[in-house]
Parts: structure tokens; C-alpha cells; sequence
């Protein structure tokens, strides 16, 4: 391997490695399943790619030495001309036949968590899943259609017990929420005056568009009439508000028919999932940053906790991060673009467990290692 005094993207593939690229980047987002990465190398001379280069084959990356991405290459380019060698690679991470593949039957009627995880990701790999939530949170049943991808099957359970899936960067099937009590990893700084700001560029974008004031969820609704009147009084009826929407005067209702909620916590389950995704999607910072670690050391992640402090914004306050990328190119060189959204409001239900340090995570429910067959 060359020495190179760039930070280091290590492949790791069939028991060989290879750090010297020209340009690469890792994603990760929380909201899009299969992050995905690119690696390219040019040069000059002879080049002959290993054997164990090939499409669907396992591996992993790093950067200097902390794993970033568990995962799969996709494809390959191999391109020889008289200007020179160039070689790219494209892969995504565990997810990555989960979200490709259909689920392994024809449909499941009343599935359970416990049984979507036996019957359609067990079939597709060895998964390592660990469970972040209260058995009591993974009751709740679904329907599987047929045609369904393994992931849709997946995130369908998951959203309807107040749960997300996610891949870490170790290869670990995560489903739960985020640690909200982690404390911040790093503050991000704009000044008016220029002193001490560590940002190359931040936006705040914000919008009313599906924002909602008011979120109704009906229960086991009734029939209605050609009047739209029902019928039968809704058995079940949960009303959550925005008050930010509330004290700025702003009415914008909604009302949700959730036949599937059995009881009154589900549907103020749903109905706090809804405001919640509500909010999210109307306030949005993105940031880019020289290099690739927060303030703390860590390589920037989704999940993570950070402080924006912006005087042209009006910002300071914790903010979330939701999706990152990882970039070195020839002409930004060493970058990580930044997009977090308001803290404490993605996936609100999910078990609020302490920091961890080891791969294996005591306060979990239960983890489990699935193995294909």
C-alpha cells in the first residue's frame, strides 16, 4: 500500500485490501435504505483487477481504521485506453438484497415482527438484529402483499410497531430508534464576524407544505353515508396538535382512518408518528465541513446529536442528524456534507437506550443472529 497523508478509505475484500483512490464517497441516510459508497482509481500503469473483484461479492470499508460500511459491490468498471487505466467501484451495505429482492412467499396475513424476520430476512443472509424497543412496542400485526420487497415487508412492521430498520456500519440490522439522551458530538459554527466558524456552507430550509397543525387518527371507523356522514361513531379517535403551528396562528388539519388501530394507545401512537414526520419534513439544515470527524473524534454518522450555533440563521439549539456523505475528490478534497433535522422527533416510540460502547448492547430487548439457510 501507498503511503498516503489523505484520510484513508480502506476496501477490504476476499482477504485483500486496497487505500490509494483518487476519489471516493460513503453515504449513509437514515431515511433511504442501502447506503451506498464509490470508489475510483486512475493511473497509468499496467493494471490487472483480482479475482476476488467481482459483482455480489462481501466487503467492507474503512476509514483510518474506524468501519464506516458492511456491505456488498454492486459493480464494477474496468476502463483501459491511451490516456490511462481507471478502474470504479459501486456497492451498497447489508441492506442491499433485502431492498432487491422480493420477500420469499406469496403473502402473510396478521404478521408479527418476530415472524418477518424468520421468513423473509433469514432466507436472504446472515443477519446479526438487534432489537432496540419493548416487546410490548412489537405486537402490532401486518398484511404482506405479494410483490413486496423483503425491505418494504420489513419497514411496514417496523413503522407500525413506532420502529425504524437501519444498517450500522458493522453489518448489525438495527430496529428501534435513535439514542436521543447521546450528547452532541460536535457544534457547528457560523458567525457573523467570522470568528471561529468551522463551516464551508450551511442552508436552512423550511416549508408549510405537507405541515400539519392538527393530526386526527380515527379507529375502526364506521360506514358513511352519500352525505359523508358515518353512520357508526368512530370507536377509537386520537387528536394531536403542533403547538408551534398552534402559537404562530396557523390551522391546517388533517384526519387519518387507521382501521388497524386496536386500542386507544395505537392510535395516539400513529397520530404522534404523523405530527412528528409532519415536522420533519418542514425544517431541514445542510452543512459541509472540512474533513470527516465531529468535534468528539468520531467519523460523522447518522444518529448522531449536533449543535448548530448561526447568527445569520437565528440558530442554537441541538439538532439531529439524519444523512451524511463522506467525500474526497480533486477538487473539494477531504469534505462531509451534513443534513440534520429538528432533535427528538424522528421515530419518537423507539426505546431510548443508554450509550454503548461495545458491538453488543446490553439494554437491548433481545438480539438474535439470523443465518441463512
Amino acid at each position: 500500500m501507498l503511503n498516503n497523508p489523505m484520510p484513508s478509505i480502506r476496501l477490504s475484500i476476499g482477504g485483500l485490501a486496497h487505500d490509494s483512490w483518487d476519489g471516493w464517497s460513503v453515504e449513509s441516510d437514515l431515511l433511504t435504505p442501502a447506503d451506498a459508497f464509490e470508489l475510483e482509481l486512475h493511473t497509468k500503469n499496467a493494471l490487472r483487477l483480482p479475482e476476488v473483484i467481482k459483482e455480489g461479492a462481501p466487503c467492507s470499508l474503512t476509514l483510518d481504521g474506524d468501519r464506516v460500511l458492511t456491505g456488498q459491490i454492486d459493480e464494477f468498471e474496468h476502463d483501459i485506453s491511451r490516456r490511462g487505466i481507471a478502474m470504479r467501484i459501486n456497492g451498497r451495505d447489508n441492506a442491499a438484497p433485502l431492498v432487491d429482492c422480493s420477500a420469499p412467499f406469496v403473502s402473510m396475513r396478521e404478521a408479527s415482527l418476530a415472524q418477518i424476520l424468520e421468513q423473509v430476512v433469514k432466507p436472504l443472509g446472515a443477519y446479526q438484529v438487534e432489537i432496540r424497543a419493548d416487546k410490548a412496542k412489537t405486537r402490532r400485526l401486518v398484511q404482506v402483499e405479494p410483490g413486496q420487497t423483503a425491505w418494504e415487508a420489513l419497514l411496514q412492521v417496523s413503522e407500525a410497531n413506532g420502529l425504524w430498520p437501519w444498517v450500522e456500519p458493522d453489518g448489525r440490522l438495527i430496529i428501534g430508534g435513535p439514542d436521543y439522551t447521546a450528547p452532541p458530538v460536535g457544534t457547528l459554527v457560523l458567525r457573523e464576524d467570522g470568528v471561529g466558524n468551522n463551516v464551508e456552507r450551511l442552508s436552512v430550509r423550511r416549508s408549510i407544505a405537507n405541515r400539519y397543525s392538527q393530526i386526527t387518527v380515527l379507529g375502526q371507523h364506521g360506514q358513511y353515508d352519500n352525505d359523508g356522514l358515518d353512520t357508526k361513531r368512530a370507536h377509537l379517535r386520537s387528536v394531536i396538535q403542533d403547538e408551534t403551528l398552534a402559537r404562530r396562528g396557523i390551522f391546517r388539519p388533517k384526519v387519518v382512518i387507521d382501521s388497524s388501530s386496536e386500542n386507544q394507545d395505537m392510535a395516539t401512537t400513529r397520530a404522534r408518528k404523523l405530527l412528528a414526520d409532519s415536522r420533519l419534513e418542514g425544517f431541514e439544515i445542510r452543512a459541509i465541513v472540512k474533513g470527516h470527524r465531529a468535534d468528539s473524534g468520531r467519523v460523522w454518522a447518522p444518529g448522531q446529536r449536533v449543535v448548530v450555533r448561526s447568527e445569520p440563521h437565528g440558530l442554537n439549539d441541538t439538532y439531529f442528524l439524519m444523512s451524511r456523505t463522506l467525500r474526497l475528490s480533486r477538487g473539494e478534497g477531504e469534505i462531509t456534507e451534513l443534513r440534520l433535522r429538528e432533535d427528538k422527533m424522528w421515530v419518537l416510540d423507539g426505546n431510548k437506550l443508554k450509550k454503548h460502547k461495545s458491538k453488543t448492547n446490553a439494554d437491548a430487548a433481545f438480539i438474535q443472529m439470523i443465518r441463512g439457510a
